[in-house]
């Protein structure tokens, strides 16, 4: 992922830096209760925590002479171990060192993500609290509905990320795994005692069954988990991008002071947060084919997952986790325009009201195809008069209505208030 898009936390989690420590750190682990278990002498770990280090440039040097990563990893550290060094990765093969340590990093990332998931939760449920009884038009297919509150869809909001945290919890806790297993997965060549005493020291558990590698639907199922909460930030982002339009204009995003929205028009004042976030949603999606695809692989392994992880997982990791530092601070920060909601709300001359209407003529004994005709014909006369005719004047004009309303009831049909009743209801079920 390009700078532009990384947080520095999220970046050094899949730095190689990072990454060979970990590995190195397994190795040392594994060494510590090999020599427990009397398959390497006693000293060697000590001997490996004094002495082990690593150059992330000298391993590269040699990874171009044995083009095998993990044995330039291991030849560097002998560097500086000397003799002791014979005895690291006893019994082991590189996908042990390899598919533990990316285990680890996804769990990092993970904690990460979480957090950034509690900022944006965090900042979701401060405006949908403030604003529980703004009123503003519901939209199905884009056309005005019915009223709501701004409250009520930031909540809804809301629950979709109370829902993709749960979520990523049981994805973190499914690539928590630990393959120390030899080749093939067999434990014929290291004692299954090292796999768990390494797993219980990384905060991992033990793969039951490695074959060599960590099965790959694991890996499908957390960068399934990234796509899917990407897909929510899409939602909202969008959500936002609509209501900003000059012709709604209900929420915009925060313009600071010196920000500029085009080279050719001053007066712009675009969504561009909103639409960064739709972009890199699409970043984090296009991660999830790969993922499953490389949960097919030959017998007990290949490596043609490899390469794609080393792609995707950092790149998705990323993008999510700036998307949702992004998307917290951006609802944090949004300009709400309650007099645009209620403009928009009448706009249509009450035609927002039809189904309490329609629901009125019901219970005075009009059957629902006579009520739905009278309503329909009256508010196409609102449609096409252009805010000339209310949906009120047409009833009024209408011989069911005027046979069995009062001017009374009539008033109260066209009240706002029963559309935000229940909103303590829903609010209770949220937070």
């Amino acid at each position: 992922m390009i700078p532009r898009y990384t947080r520095p936390a999220m970046a050094a989690i899949w730095d190689q830096d990072n990454r060979f420590r970990i590995m190195m750190e397994i190795e040392i682990l594994a060494a510590e209760k090999m020599a427990d278990l009397g398959t390497i002498p006693a000293g060697v770990p000590a001997a490996l925590r004094e002495r082990a280090k690593f150059d992330v440039a000298r391993i590269a040097e040699i990874e171009k002479e044995t083009k095998h990563d993990v044995i330039a990893f291991l030849t560097n550290i002998a560097e500086h171990v000397g003799d002791e060094a014979r005895f690291m990765h006893q019994g082991m093969t590189s996908s042990d060192v390899l598919d533990t340590a990316l285990s680890v990093q996804m769990t990092q990332s993970a904690d990460l993500l979480i957090a950034g998931l509690d900022a944006v939760l965090e900042a979701l449920k401060k405006r949908s609290l403030e604003h529980k009884d703004t009123l503003c038009v519901g939209r199905s297919h884009g056309i005005h509905a019915e009223p709501t509150t701004l409250g009520i869809r930031l909540a809804g909001h809301y629950t979709a990320f109370a829902r993709a945290k749960d979520r990523l919890i049981a994805a973190r806790a499914d690539v928590a795994t630990c393959a120390i297993s030899g080749a093939v997965g067999t434990f014929a060549t290291v004692d299954p005692a090292v796999e768990e005493y390494v797993a219980a020291k990384l905060g991992l558990k033990p793969e039951p069954v490695s074959t060599q590698i960590i099965p790959r639907d694991r890996h499908a199922m957390f960068l399934a988990t990234l796509g899917v909460i990407a897909s929510s930030v899409e939602n909202i982002a969008t959500e936002i991008r609509h209501l900003q339009r000059t012709e709604v204009r209900e929420v915009e995003e925060f313009f600071s002071t010196g920000q500029k929205g085009s080279s050719a028009m001053p007066h712009k004042r675009n969504p561009v947060l909103s639409e960064n976030l739709t972009g890199l949603a699409r970043v984090v999606r296009a991660a999830v084919v790969p993922a499953m695809e490389n949960v097919t692989l030959w017998h007990e392994r290949d490596i043609s997952h490899s390469s794609v992880e080393r792609i995707v997982l950092p790149d998705a990791c990323m993008a999510l986790d700036f998307a949702l530092h992004r998307l917290a601070g951006l609802v944090e920060n949004l300009l709400i325009y309650p007099d645009r909601m209620m403009d928009n709300l009448n706009h249509l001359g009450g035609l927002v009201f039809s189904q309490r209407v329609l629901l009125a003529m019901t219970q005075k004994g009009i059957s629902r195809e006579d009520a739905y005709r009278d309503v329909q014909a009256c508010a196409m006369k609102v449609w096409g008069s252009n805010g000339a005719i209310t949906l009120r004047a047409a009833l009024e004009e209408t011989p069911d209505v005027a046979l069995h309303f009062t001017t009374e009831e009539l008033d109260a049909l066209f009240d706002f208030a029963p559309y935000i009743a229940r909103r303590d209801a829903i609010f209770a079920r949220v937070f």
